[in-house]
């Protein structure tokens, strides 16, 4: 099918990204104000439920691809995927804001700033991320581009090419970067966490890890919260952690999918 082929499917996985976004949060918009406590929550759930339906159609209608594919795999075996991600996921963050703070690039930011330093908000942090990010932006990228592209390219290719469109697609992104030279290296570290991520997807043979420390990687930076001095010099160092942190996941004698995976492949 040619929406598999690389050349149409990475194009296709972008647009989804958007769409999902879109269409997941357009009912609560067009339904409730901005002041409804619902507002937020509803916005998250909605962009949840849409990547589930946009990635079942764009596999089902335009891939012929079956749904277990993606490997969101429902099995004991699997329970510590996703524990095991976040804490891959918080450990390079927060060693990163603090030599950061160390080198002095950063400052450490009051808690005002971010998430209020209570359980209750913290959960409910957590869950936003899980909802409106981690777990749709890794379904998409991590679960079906990385089942469709196994099929054409070599393990080290799939790698490349998950990595590099997931972090080329942050040049939209919203962040602290000003200068050309900032932006481009924001969308560099976001490269290297979705080297992380595919790395833990290769590792597990399951989308969950890679749920995990995309989730992960948000946790530690609410709990380090930093005020950027050198905003560029702190970027580099991120970047260099998580790229270490994804090579230290990526399974030793292989980056291929495990057998499991390569059984529900798709024949195209």
């Amino acid at each position: 099918m040619r929406a598999t082929h690389p050349v149409w499917a990475v194009p296709i996985t972008m647009a989804a990204m958007f769409v999902q976004v879109l269409a997941g949060t357009l009912p609560v918009t067009l339904l409730m104000d901005r002041a409804n406590p619902l507002y937020r929550p509803l916005g998250m759930l909605g962009i949840t439920v849409a990547s589930i339906a946009l990635v079942y159609a764009i596999r089902h209608y335009l891939g012929r691809q079956s749904w277990s594919g993606v490997r969101l795999t429902r099995s004991w075996s699997a329970a510590w995927h996703l524990p095991a991600g976040i804490l891959v996921g918080v450990v390079p963050m927060v060693a990163g804001n603090a030599l950061s703070v160390a080198l002095g690039v950063a400052t450490w930011a009051s808690w005002e700033q971010g998430v209020a330093p209570t359980p209750p908000y913290i959960a409910l942090a957590v869950a936003f991320v899980v909802l409106g990010q981690a777990f749709p932006e890794e379904l998409l990228w991590r679960g079906h581009l990385f089942d469709t592209l196994s099929g054409r390219l070599s393990p080290r290719m799939v790698l490349f090419v998950v990595s590099a469109g997931f972090g080329v697609l942050h040049i939209v992104s919203q962040s602290p970067a000003d200068s050309v030279a900032e932006k481009l290296l924001y969308v560099v570290q976001a490269t290297a966490l979705g080297f992380a991520c595919t790395a833990a997807r290769a590792r597990s043979g399951a989308v969950w890890m890679a749920v995990g420390v995309h989730t992960g990687f948000h946790i530690g930076n609410m709990l380090t919260p930093t005020k950027d001095l050198r905003y560029d010099v702190q970027l580099i160092l991120l970047t260099c952690i998580l790229f270490l942190v994804g090579l230290a996941v990526l399974p030793r004698s292989r980056t291929s999918p495990r057998p499991a995976d390569a059984a529900l492949h798709s024949r195209v």
